[in-house]
């Protein structure tokens, strides 16, 4: 594993090198925007453009990926009391 960072609008974000793919720290880019990137994160990860971005990223990349699954998330996520971490994902 390699790591390297990279400066975007005077914040620097981390990006790993793992299995010949980068990762880029979505947490430094939090960062950017408040000092509680978990918060900035959580408010993220819940945005329906987002549950569709991971819908298809696991659709396309993950041979074990549940549609039905996803069809209870996607439903619960209509809910304003409907709450998505990265460890609860």
């Amino acid at each position: 594993m390699k790591n390297k960072n990279i400066e975007v609008l005077g914040t620097d974000i981390k990006i790993s090198k793992i299995n010949e793919n980068d990762y880029i720290c979505i947490t430094d880019i939090a960062k950017y925007k408040s000092d509680r990137p978990d918060l900035v994160i959580q408010n993220w990860i819940r945005t329906s453009i987002t549950i569709q971005f991971l819908w298809l990223w696991e659709k396309l990349n993950n041979n074990n990926f549940n549609p039905f699954t996803y069809e209870g998330v996607k439903n619960d996520s209509i809910e304003n009391s409907f709450i998505m971490t990265p460890k609860s994902g």
